[in-house]
């Protein structure tokens, strides 16, 4: 990697402030809003919106809208995320006030997991109920975590993340992960669960599964947990994930099997009753996507009709041909200071 004597002194010169280089090591432990930055660091919203305005536009730090809120988090660049935590590595747990720094974000994060207990409260039940008509998630999660193998890789996106449970499991194989959903409510239930689990190399946001605010050609792992079936379009969804792969990327598909239990319609919206291995083949076949592997788990038994889960893997066609000179750089890197 290449970087232009101007612009590294540019670089250099964003981080070199003190409360600039708080902030990064603040945002290499999750994303963070104005507020809560405010709140940690002890200074007023000009100030800490000054900082934030010349960290973006050295290019070592993002920003993206969740409604009302305008969120933070380190760059996307893999050039500027490298850069960024080898410079708060040595800082950490070395200065009092990084220290104090970290005693004020862990506090912000309780407040974040007590909004998720009272959203997790409110809808528990349904949850369950759901829960009980089919087979235990881990077992999923363990077929997952086979069928995906243990070769590390570089970026995952969780479409309709919800809990953010996948970007959990799978956070020891990948560099970079992304969770996208629509609801605020669900969002906030995700970052507290990444912040109880240690997880610093994933963020969610919010945007709508049909136009992700992502960089399309950039994931090798797309997942599309428990989704489709709310959808009234499943086969748009489905070649929008496929844009998003890289080249030999992976699309990884949990739904149900076609059933008929109609009360799931008028109780809990969804819109699909489940879906036929053909017609996910076709849908896969529409969007560029081979079918290479699909796999059954039968319901618990009970009296009660139950939900057959499916898991569908498909693979991008296009081969992914490596660099012969310099194979290892990762396919979105940039420059300091460049973004996607």
């Amino acid at each position: 990697m290449h970087v232009a004597l101007d612009t590294m002194v540019d670089t250099l010169k964003a981080a070199a402030e003190s409360s600039r280089l708080r902030i990064l090591a603040l945002l290499s432990r999750g994303d963070l809003t104005v507020s809560d930055l405010t709140e940690i660091l002890g200074q007023s919203q000009p100030r800490v919106s000054r900082h934030l305005k010349l960290l973006l536009e050295a290019g070592l730090i993002g920003r993206y809208q969740e409604g009302s809120w305008a969120f933070f988090r380190l760059s996307d660049s893999d050039a500027a995320r490298d850069f960024v935590l080898r410079l708060v590595s040595g800082i950490r747990g070395a200065d009092p006030q990084v220290e104090r720094d970290l005693e004020r974000l862990a506090a912000v994060k309780r407040k974040r997991q007590d909004r998720a207990a009272e959203y997790f409260s409110a809808n528990a039940a349904s949850w369950d109920h759901i829960r009980s008509l089919h087979v235990p998630d881990r077992a999923v999660e363990a077929a997952l975590l086979k069928l995906v193998g243990k070769r590390p890789f570089q970026s995952m996106l969780d479409l309709g993340t919800g809990t953010g449970r996948l970007l959990e499991i799978f956070s020891p194989l990948y560099r970079r992960g992304i969770g996208i959903d629509m609801s605020r409510e669900m969002l906030t239930v995700a970052r507290a669960n990444l912040d109880k689990a240690g997880i610093s190399n994933a963020q969610v946001r919010q945007g709508d599964i049909f136009a992700p605010p992502v960089e399309r050609d950039a994931y090798d792992l797309v997942t599309i947990h428990q989704v489709l079936h709310y959808l009234d379009d499943p086969a748009r969804a489905i070649r929008e994930a496929a844009r998003l792969l890289r080249p030999a990327g992976r699309l990884v598909i949990v739904d149900f099997a076609p059933h008929s239990l109609e009360f799931l319609r008028d109780a809990h919206a969804h819109v699909r009753l489940g879906f036929a291995d053909r017609q996910i083949t076709e849908w896969f076949s529409e969007a560029g996507l081979d079918l290479e592997e699909s796999q059954e788990f039968e319901p618990r038994a009970g009296n009660e009709p139950r939900l057959t889960v499916k898991l569908w893997l498909g693979r991008d066609q296009r081969m992914l041909i490596a660099d012969p000179y310099n194979h290892a750089q990762p396919a979105n890197a940039f420059p300091l200071g460049e973004t996607a």
